[in-house]
């Protein structure tokens, strides 16, 4: 794998941040990244066996879509926002059977990637932020996000175009990466900044669950409901990863650099993690 002009666009964002930073990450990241738990998938995944085996990661990835996807409604209007390669998309048409889906993805490569994908769900792919929805109020019956919102340029403009384009009654559905609580070492401050700098993020992406819900009940949404499950998604997935960059399943088609920069950064969230400060959530929310 070699350099590519948008790795070297997402190189320079760790000094200064583009316009759009998540297209600028995944546009670099790509559609067929070597690190990916299955192709077409970026999530994490909802794991069984937590020590992250490689056989599991396709199921894993799926897991999670379904997991977050089963509070849905069915056969209603279906906003899927932030929806990566679109692989996720017929997981979701398969759970709700919706009258119509519609994705939202602010990467045009990736919608672009994900067309066959959407086509085959007949869903619509929407070149729009989150936080600026394309759609009329009271639209939709169900929104559905998955580990995309720390990538938003506010999670509360977000709640708010969620709650504007929902009918009465309809549900918010989505997972987010939280930081509960501040970085305070020096250790866990740069592994902090690595991963705001690697994931395109400003400092206000940080914000613990109860902030999160806090931001939803603010929006007007009721029933906010809130799961940590960091042990079944985050961990496991490490784990593939270190796997991965062993060897195990071939070579990693990543070149040299590239690697000792991925073992680098997922020492950061591993140390993160152990210290209590990332942690993985669910949250689902309803309309009055």
């Amino acid at each position: 794998m070699s350099w590519t002009p948008e790795n070297l666009r997402h190189v320079r964002g760790f000094w200064k941040q583009a316009a759009n930073p998540a297209a600028t990450v995944y546009d670099s990241i790509g559609a067929d990244f070597p690190l990916a738990l299955a192709p077409g998938w970026l999530n994490l995944g909802l794991w069984e066996d937590l020590s992250g085996p490689l056989a599991e990661a396709p199921l894993a990835v799926e897991r999670l879509v379904r997991e977050i996807a089963a509070p849905l409604p069915t056969r209603g209007v279906i906003v899927d926002v932030g929806n990566g390669l679109a692989a996720q998309d017929p997981v979701i048409a398969d759970v709700a059977n919706p009258e119509r889906l519609v994705a939202i993805n602010v990467t045009l490569s990736q919608l672009r990637a994900g067309r066959g994908r959407l086509e085959s769900v007949e869903a619509s792919g929407v070149l729009a932020s989150a936080t600026n929805l394309p759609l009329a109020d009271a639209c939709a019956d169900g929104v559905i996000s998955v580990e995309a919102a720390f990538h938003f340029p506010s999670r509360a403009r977000f709640f708010d175009e969620a709650f504007r384009v929902l009918r009465p009654g309809g549900v918010l559905t989505m997972s987010d990466v939280p930081t509960e609580r501040m970085p305070r070492t020096p250790g866990e401050v740069l592994a902090g900044i690595g991963q705001l700098r690697l994931w395109g993020l400003a400092p206000g992406a940080a914000a613990s669950t109860a902030s999160i819900a806090g931001l939803a009940r603010t929006a007007g949404f009721t029933d906010v409901r809130t799961e940590l499950c960091g042990d079944r998604v985050i961990d496991p997935a490490l784990r593939f990863v270190r796997r991965r960059l062993a060897g195990e399943g071939g070579p990693t088609g990543l070149t040299r650099l590239q690697e000792v920069g991925t073992r680098m950064l997922v020492r950061q969230v591993e140390l993160l993690r152990r210290r209590g400060v990332l942690e993985y959530v669910l949250l689902h929310a309803r309309k009055p």
